[in-house]
């Protein structure tokens, strides 16, 4: 019987096994990752700013902002390239590789003398000797086309078809030696354990594990330690902790100083800040044309060289003040880009500070104010306004210059949506300033602008009354929001008949994702409903089979709604009751009338009476069913309910909403709201901002907080507040009558007990108890002898 080897690679074929595992695990997700694929540019994102009136400030925006959104990363084809040929390298060795792995299985699986020796298969012993001798001559060692490895195989071959005791051993075990011990080979060439190598392979291994590994952790550790989830320092965050503990209440212009202070904007901290001798020329003479910049201020870091920089660039930013192309213009265009998201966090922070000051840890509060003044920053830096003008400049070819030649105030208009409203001639009137091209722009932006709607629903949950609410409950507040587009306000007439194609294509330019999207929504509902069934529990299933089966009857009349069944059997409880009592008056006067006709008509009275029972009776049966139904069927919505929220927050957060029109702003924005409730006389925060990032078409938002700990009535403001744009922030009262809390429970039905059974089942057990005292055992002794 073969026995065990176990050695170093000699031949290399093990090694192979080993170096294709390892190119296989790098290559295939490597390849996934790092394959360069053609950059899309999404031709919505271009035909939002195409501008009708060319040659003006706004057409000029609007070109330079459609080639940054085209403009590649110069690195990105390098690094493409490079990332491609180590592809393409690592994909000819893998190969290679198996190349060599099958050549070798081929060789060990398929040793056959015919094949070797190229004779047939019914060849005799002189014809096999010949064929021997012919080829030995040509691959013997020593001849000059000698190779020494074929020359072994004719050696075996010739064996194993002559030798009876080497054929034997072919036809049994493949090979003309006889069974070959098993061999269990290290998966290394050999040459790694020789002396000479010894000081190579150390330090090959010291490089890459105990160098290279090592730094590699570290740095990743270190870049990954700076930020917090959002990808803002963590110093920065720590710097607006300490801004707004100081300052609780904080207007907009000091919410400014403190963002343009964030160390994002700090070469030490951030090295893609780029420091420029002109900044010395250029920045001074920026500040000269800026009012109330705050230079005077001595506060650190506010009083530092990059943080009066930072905010002299977003003063001229919100100012709409030309820069130079070459410098200042692409600072901006940098610090502009980051202030969103720094935005975000130090909303987070404020909230965060509130909860502090509620429960008691810090004794500053920071106000409603400092928190909608910091919400305020993020529309008006995306806009490139400041937050006393007019939400109307918003719209292309409209500035301070011309905002005096439009009358306003003839036909009262200070939102956008009052414009979207009106009439199509006077809208024309009011811009006779400007020309068709330009009008055309206005229409056009005018039209992709949002509007929103909100249902609040308030409840408490887990409550046996979920619509009375006591002191110290926890409220959930539902938002239903809808998001549309003031084209909805807009005839399509005025949108449709610009005079050119591309006109056309606004209103599907606006509403073509929200179709694309509807759609999947759709299919995805569907897939939904489905796993909901199969995971549906067996109860439901029931009830949805009775409910199916009463559904598939054939009924006279048409389905109808709920709403309007409810209505309906409203109306017919009202009918029934006057009806009673026209019928109760009636019976009072007859009977006010004779004795003689109560006697004669008692019996039909009586019939009459006990037959209204049985209607009454049969009504209140059909009334009971309908609750139930309708119990059932709120249940079952709620379950729903609970399921599509699990879901969701399985899923994760979509950052993608609809694209803002901001032809100032650097980069392309998403529409992003803040949701929150607060109580306006008080000045405070009831619920921490939830972001809202995905708002296609509908979303709902679920807001939680605890009643007041005194009854009465109390009124809260539900706040949606756009992070884009200007003058389309929503607010909705909810009003409170808020109960004294219940007194808990000392007694309910489920918590009485039997407890006789109870004291029975006591007595029984102590008396045969599973551990026998010393008198048993002293009986058990006793009866035995």
């Amino acid at each position: 019987m073969g026995r065990t080897n176990f050695q170093y690679d000699e031949s290399g074929t093990t090694f192979y096994y080993v170096l294709l595992t390892f190119l296989g695990f790098i290559l295939f997700p490597s390849t996934y990752y790092l394959w360069p694929e053609e950059e899309k540019t999404d031709p919505e994102k271009r035909k939002k700013y195409q501008a009708y009136a060319k040659g003006t400030v706004y057409w000029e925006a609007c070109v330079e902002k459609g080639e940054r959104l085209e403009q590649k990363d110069p690195w990105k084809k390098t690094r493409n390239r490079i990332a491609l040929i180590f592809i393409t390298i690592g994909w000819v060795l893998f190969a290679m590789v198996i190349y060599q792995i099958s050549q070798f299985d081929y060789e060990l699986a398929n040793f056959d003398p015919y094949e070797i020796l190229q004779v047939p298969l019914d060849a005799d012993k002189k014809t096999i000797k010949s064929q021997y001798k012919k080829l030995s001559l040509i691959y013997h060692p020593d001849k000059s086309t000698g190779n020494e490895k074929l020359f072994m195989k004719l050696r075996k071959a010739f064996d194993a078809l002559t030798d009876e005791t080497a054929r034997y051993n072919w036809e049994h075990y493949g090979n003309p030696d006889g069974p070959q011990a098993m061999q269990f080979g290290i998966g290394l060439p050999a040459w790694i354990v020789e002396e000479k190598n010894s000081v190579w392979v150390l330090g090959v291994y010291t490089l890459i594990f105990m160098i290279g590994l090592p730094t590699a952790v570290w740095y990743w550790w270190s870049r990954s330690s700076k930020f917090s989830g959002e990808q803002v320092l963590l110093d920065t965050t720590q710097l607006y902790y300490y801004f707004v503990h100081k300052t609780p209440h904080m207007i907009l212009r000091r919410a400014l100083m403190i963002l343009a202070s964030s160390l994002e904007f700090e070469k030490g901290h951030n090295h893609e800040i780029v420091e420029r001798h002109t900044d010395n020329v250029e920045i001074p003479q920026l500040v000269k044309h800026l009012p109330n910049l705050g230079i005077n201020n001595k506060e650190k870091p506010l009083c530092f060289a990059y943080s009066v920089k930072a905010r002299a660039l977003i003063y001229a930013h919100l100012s709409r003040i030309p820069l130079n192309k070459q410098t200042l213009h692409q600072d901006r265009l940098y610090i502009i880009k980051k202030c969103p998201y720094l935005i975000h966090e130090m909303v987070q922070c404020i909230s965060q500070l509130i909860l502090l000051a509620h429960a008691g840890r810090i004794a500053r509060l920071p106000s409603l104010d400092t928190v909608e003044a910091t919400m305020r920053c993020s529309s008006l830096i995306v806009q490139a306004l400041w937050d006393k003008q007019s939400p109307i400049l918003q719209l292309p070819h409209i500035d301070e210059g011309n905002m005096k030649n439009i009358n306003f105030k003839r036909y009262s208009v200070k939102t956008l949506k009052q414009l979207a409203k009106m009439k199509e001639a006077d809208r024309r009137s009011m811009f006779q300033s400007l020309t068709d091209e330009e009008y055309k722009d206005v229409i056009k932006v005018l039209s992709s602008m949002p509007y929103l709607n909100m249902d609040v629903r308030t409840e408490v949950v887990d409550d046996e009354e979920q619509h009375v609410v006591t002191a110290g409950a926890i409220i959930t507040v539902t938002i239903t929001v809808t998001r549309r587009a003031l084209a909805d306000f807009i005839s399509d007439s005025v949108i449709n008949n610009e005079g050119n194609d591309d006109s056309k294509d606004v209103k599907e330019m606006v509403d073509e994702e929200e179709d694309e999207e509807l759609e999947a929504d759709e299919v995805k509902k569907e897939q939904k409903k489905e796993q909901k069934k199969e995971q549906m529990p067996p109860w439901m299933k029931a009830q949805l089979r009775k409910k199916g089966a009463k559904e598939s009857r054939p009924r006279k009349s048409k389905i109808k709604s709920k709403d309007s069944l409810n209505k309906e059997d409203k109306t017919q409880d009202k009918a029934d009751k006057s009806e009673e009592q026209h019928s109760n008056q009636k019976s009072k006067s007859v009977k006010s009338k004779t004795c003689d006709d109560n006697d004669v008509k008692g019996s039909d009275s009586d019939s009459e009476d006990s037959g209204s029972e049985v209607g009454q009776e049969k009504a209140g049966g059909a009334d009971s069913r309908n609750s139930n139904n309708d119990d059932e069927d709120q249940e079952w919505a709620r379950f729903q309910n609970k399921l599509n929220k699990r879901e969701k927050a399985l899923e994760g957060k979509s950052r993608i909403s609809h694209s803002v029109h901001c032809p100032y702003f650097t980069d392309d924005k998403q529409e992003f709201w803040w949701v929150y409730i607060c109580d306006r006389k008080t000045h405070s925060l009831v619920t921490p901002p939830y972001h809202l990032t995905n708002l296609v078409n509908q979303e709902e938002v679920e807001l939680k907080f605890t009643a007041p700990g005194k009854p009465g009535h109390y009124t809260f403001s539900v706040m949606i507040r756009s992070d884009s744009y200007l003058a389309v922030d929503l607010m909705d009262d909810i009003k409170l009558d808020v109960k004294e809390a219940r007194e808990a429970p000392k007694e309910h039905p489920q918590w009485e007990f039997e407890d006789d059974d109870e004291e029975e089942n006591e007595e029984e057990a102590s008396q045969e108890s599973e551990f026998a005292t010393d008198d048993d055992y002293d009986d058990d002794g006793s009866d035995q002898e």
